[in-house]
């Protein structure tokens, strides 16, 4: 899944008090792992709790696959709380994906920068109970398509080799691999790679 993330290194990104009150809500139906039948998980904006539990969805995550700690936790969380403080409707998207009022995924299109560097798309994470539901594609539908209304030529992502399922996913909406190196800006040491979809070159 994608991280996001801003690094100690120039150009490197990750990965408004509350973003407006979702103006559309999309009910995507899973099953109940319990009862059998059909449960609603509403794709919406900024809920109070989001900024702790997607830092919980990454934290626990990527610490029980890839062994990262404390400053990836916290990197996150910051990161993301410094984004929605500035937050701004015309320029910028959040989408959370809630399950009876539980934050289960997220992902955020972060347009401070779009006209020179291109759009950045961070903190994209689906809770692992919910993997194989087709969510994590209708997160990436909802940020690309805010990122071709809004006209961004370029949308990029940083994130790291051996996620293979989430770059699967990221080359069926066009991105492409464009440069990779090993770094330590998540506080453990792993490939990182950057990817870019151009809207002259899908």
């Amino acid at each position: 899944m994608y991280i996001g993330k801003t690094s100690r290194q120039q150009g490197r990104h990750e990965p408004a008090p509350y973003a407006t009150e979702a103006k559309a809500r999309v009910r995507v139906c899973g099953s109940d792992p319990e009862g059998g039948h059909k449960m609603p998980n509403e794709i919406s904006d900024y809920r109070p709790g989001a900024i702790g539990r997607i830092a919980e969805l990454h934290a626990t995550y990527y610490h029980r696959h890839w062994e990262f700690g404390l400053f990836f936790e916290a990197k996150v969380a910051t990161e993301l709380a410094e984004f929605l403080r500035r937050f701004e409707n015309e320029r910028d998207g959040f989408w959370t994906i809630r399950r009876e009022d539980r934050v289960v995924g997220a992902i955020a299109i972060d347009g401070f920068k779009a006209a020179t560097d291109g759009a950045h798309l961070r903190w994209f994470i689906v809770s692992p109970e919910m993997h194989g539901k087709g969510l994590g594609r209708r997160l990436m539908t909802e940020a690309v398509s805010f990122c071709d209304r809004q006209a961004y030529r370029r949308i990029f992502l940083w994130t790291f080799a051996g996620l293979d399922a989430a770059r699967h996913l990221y080359e069926s909406f066009g991105f492409r691999l464009v440069s990779q190196q090993e770094g330590e800006q998540w506080g453990t040491r792993v490939t990182e790679q950057r990817f870019e979809r151009n809207r002259d070159r899908k």
